[in-house]
């Protein structure tokens, strides 16, 4: 598919979706919001494809909402208001349940809803200079639609104090309150972590991790405590008895690789 805002790449078992907006920062507008949707779900459901990685073009990963788009919406009544929410609400979903491992690569700054995008992926590593902020409120708004994610990274009260105050911070804080998985000091280490961490997501089974993505989906966000020891139990059953839980155990108790690492 051709995109107007965004760039996808295929290396080997690879998607890489740039955010490609550089003479904007990378700001999202409605364009951008409905074509991450289209991606993350065409990404997700590829056969050939194993992980996907988010990151931008240009000097930030994304400062957050476009000011055009703003404007625009600054007159919408509710209901136009509540749609074009509704879309941006469920772009975060979407990354948030993408059946692949997702990866967030952030430099520059991620500013306002950046950091929802950054926070519906599995991972996120960011350079020591990258600057976050959830400024929502500077401008009288709050960041409602990127909140699921940014409590379920970093909790309660740090989501409170970032939210509330709207201050900025740095890499290796962002790092400390697990906005972040990792904070590198330069793109190079960046890179070498990201390679290193899609080696191990390659060679894990491409069915195993994302029924494992399931599991916790539905753990964490469906099901009640009573619920989860008979949905755990049956999972597990269920993955032991397929074809590739079959191979894994297999290969592993014959001392060989599984047929799913080349």
């Amino acid at each position: 598919m051709n995109y107007t805002t965004l760039e996808v790449e295929h290396n080997y078992q690879v998607s890489t979706i740039w955010l490609n907006r550089p003479d904007v920062r990378n700001a999202f507008n409605e364009i951008m919001i409905a074509e991450l949707i289209t991606a993350f779900k065409e990404e997700g459901q590829r056969a050939d494809i194993r992980a996907i990685v988010l990151r931008g073009r240009g000097k930030v990963f994304c400062a957050g909402a476009d000011l055009n788009w703003m404007r625009d919406v600054a007159q919408y009544g509710y209901e136009q208001n509540y749609e074009e929410s509704l879309q941006l609400a469920n772009c975060f979903h979407t990354i948030y349940t993408c059946p692949k491992p997702t990866l967030a690569i952030v430099h520059g700054a991620a500013m306002g809803g950046a950091n929802g995008l950054l926070a519906a992926c599995d991972f996120a590593f960011c350079e020591a200079d990258t600057i976050f902020s959830l400024s929502e409120v500077k401008i009288g708004i709050i960041p409602a639609c990127i909140a699921p994610y940014i409590i379920k990274r970093i909790g309660e009260y740090p989501s409170r104090a970032l939210m509330l105050t709207g201050q900025r911070i740095h890499g290796q804080e962002a790092e400390n309150l697990k906005l972040v998985n990792r904070c590198f000091g330069d793109i190079h280490a960046t890179e070498a972590h990201l390679q290193a961490t899609l080696q191990l997501l390659l060679t894990s089974g491409p069915q195993a991790i994302s029924h494992c993505k399931k599991l916790i989906d539905t753990v964490v966000n469906k099901i009640s405590q009573t619920e989860v020891i008979d949905y755990t139990a049956k999972m597990i059953a269920e993955i032991r008895a397929s074809a590739e839980g079959q191979e894994g155990m297999t290969a592993f108790l014959e001392k060989r690789k599984p047929n799913w690492i080349e």
